[in-house]
């Protein structure tokens, strides 16, 4: 009986230990960690080259990519020569029709996508490594809104989920 204890407590030993320590497959460090050597960062305002533009979007989107920086990394935002640069360009601002319904006959147009892409290139200085990167968003709006009342009600939307996509693609690809 002593024996038949030893034995299931070994194996239930062995199991939690293998199931703690981890196989090799997961790990609890973290990817893309930023170099440690970085310690600052400039933000250069977004250019907007996109065939219509919101005058709002790109003052409000470069703010919003520094603050979540400056709150969610040790890094200190400078005007200077900085050890990690981020820039980017606004390359598509567009809507199209997606959705179409159709009453007694005629078809109507029901749903607008407003679609906004970003070119990113972040640099580490220290180590002259340039990375590019594409984040593009889609936001629905009724048909039955202009696309200047739409961009009022998504506006925050638009620059909140964009700022997030690009600070994860920065700090994920390291």
């Amino acid at each position: 009986m002593k024996k038949t204890a030893t034995v299931i407590l070994l194996s239930v030993l062995c199991v939690l230990g293998v199931a703690f320590s981890g196989c090799g497959v997961y790990s609890f460090s973290p990817k893309g960690t930023l170099d440690p050597d970085i310690k600052t960062v400039r933000i250069t305002p977004f250019e907007n080259r996109a065939p219509y533009q919101n005058p709002q979007l790109v003052p409000n989107l470069t703010e919003r990519l520094r603050q979540k920086i400056t709150s969610q990394t040790k890094l200190r935002q400078t005007n200077n020569d900085a050890n990690l640069e981020v820039s980017g360009t606004i390359t598509d601002y567009s809507v199209l029709t997606t959705g179409v319904t159709s009453t007694n006959g005629q078809s109507q147009t029901s749903i607008n996508r407003l679609t906004v892409s970003v070119h990113i290139i972040f640099t580490n200085t220290l180590k002259n490594d340039v990375k590019e990167a594409d984040v593009s968003r889609s936001f629905d709006f009724p048909a039955n809104q202009s696309l200047n009342q739409a961009e009022r009600s998504l506006l925050d939307q638009i620059v909140r989920s964009l700022g997030d996509d690009i600070f994860n693609r920065i700090f994920s690809d390291w």
